[in-house]
């Protein structure tokens, strides 16, 4: 039930940011969308931290029962198996709209060609809100997902999950949802090896390492292909 109302709540929420802080100027370029939504994210957090207050809060910590298995040699609890069965449910889910309907065909015709998908009669402006309803949304599941593993949540907490985020997609390939799965889960053995041999405290460290070599050697990510630029 709490990811269901995190994710009406924060799809709603995506919605009134797109109306006020990115459709006046998407037609500008996508350098002032993405100022505007850096912008508007700063706003977002602070004005949490003036609602709660800048300690973590408390999250159910019962929500699920502590029970340890035992899979294959690995030790597991019952919360992580839940949390990475939801995430390749939403996954596959969002795989299956954007490749498999109708609707995901306009996405993908948006972000081709923009201009030739309004002459093929797509209503961009309804794709983009829907988008970004859509977006928030599968954020707003994460969010809860995230509050459960670690028992507290804070106004800054999305900020490096989002960087991470990302990184992945950059990793993988940007418009490739197997590549930002595959992107994810590279970062995440990354991140463990880096903690194991070297220490906890630079664990970021190597995720934006990764970030900057692949910006270097593969712009286009590991699953990404080569567009060629229109002229």
């Amino acid at each position: 039930a709490a990811m269901l109302i995190a994710a009406i709540g924060i799809g709603i929420a995506g919605t009134l940011i797109e109306r006020i802080a990115y459709r006046p100027i998407y037609s500008v370029g996508r350098l002032p969308a993405v100022v505007s939504a850096l912008g508007a994210s700063i706003v977002i957090q602070n004005g949490i931290m003036v609602a709660w207050g800048p300690r973590p809060q408390a999250y159910p910590s019962q929500v699920v029962p502590s029970v340890m298995l035992n899979i294959g040699g690995i030790k597991i609890t019952l919360l992580q198996v839940i949390i990475l069965l939801i995430s390749f449910m939403l996954m596959g889910l969002l795989y299956y709209i954007i490749q498999k309907t109708t609707f995901g065909a306009a996405i993908r015709a948006c972000a081709l060609d923009r201009d030739t998908a309004a002459l093929m009669g797509i209503n961009i402006e309804t794709i983009i809100f829907f988008i970004f309803a859509l977006g928030p949304a599968l954020g707003g599941m994460s969010g809860v997902m995230v509050g459960m593993y670690y028992r507290k949540i804070s106004f800054i907490m999305g900020w490096n999950y989002g960087l991470k985020a990302f990184t992945a997609t950059i990793l993988g390939g940007i418009g490739n949802i197997p590549g930002a799965m595959l992107g994810g889960l590279l970062l995440g053995v990354l991140e463990m090896l880096g903690s194991a041999y070297i220490s906890t405290a630079y664990k970021d460290v190597f995720v934006f390492l990764v970030l900057i070599l692949v910006l270097i050697f593969r712009p286009t990510g590991l699953l990404g292909e080569k567009v060629a630029e229109k002229v």
